[in-house]
């Protein structure tokens, strides 16, 4: 196998918000020309899919921006400085649906678009739940709904879940529950 590994020579942050920070690096090519790569740096995030007793999830629906229009998604959100992802995950489960989780499993890490930028965002799957209150960011307004993860499954296979994460969850977790 070739070596094909890109080495950074300098790096120039364009934008640096809230959220994401945007640079420019100058790379060294395995060829040895240089390029150059725009590149999203991300803190990282968690997505947790959290399935009832009755094999229900718990999802959200929330307006999306860049798209302008409400997406159906798992739980998720950023992680705060510091924070661990398995916390991360107590934390977004609690804010947005106001569920507690006796277990919660790590089903691995997805990566959105490995072009552009190097968000990870941690994966889990919930269980043993408790409804309380939800009690998101004063910023963030959803909806929680219940939908059987077999629908949600066929929902996904059928182009009716357009976002990565959600659909990457509801696949790995409907896998691990089936081979249990």
């Amino acid at each position: 196998m070739s070596d094909f590994k890109e080495t950074r020579l300098s790096s120039e942050e364009i934008f640096q918000g809230r959220v994401v920070h945007l640079f420019r690096d100058r790379i060294r090519l395995p060829n040895g020309k240089e390029s150059t790569r725009e590149v999203i740096r991300h803190s990282g995030a968690v997505c947790v899919l959290p399935v009832t007793d009755e094999g229900e999830a718990v999802m959200v629906r929330q307006y999306r921006y860049p798209f302008s229009c409400i997406m159906l998604e798992a739980p998720a959100g950023k992680l705060d400085p510091g924070e661990a992802p398995l916390a991360a995950a107590r934390r977004e489960l609690s804010e947005e649906t106001g569920v507690e989780a006796a277990e919660i499993i790590e089903l691995g890490a997805f990566y959105p678009s490995v072009a552009y930028t190097d968000e990870v965002i941690h994966l889990y799957l919930a269980r043993g739940l408790t409804f309380l209150q939800q009690h998101p960011d004063e910023d963030e307004f959803l909806d929680v709904a219940r939908i059987p993860l077999k629908r949600l499954v066929a929902d996904v296979l059928e182009g009716r879940i357009p976002d990565g994460k959600t659909q990457c969850i509801i696949l790995k977790a409907a896998a691990r529950l089936r081979a249990e």
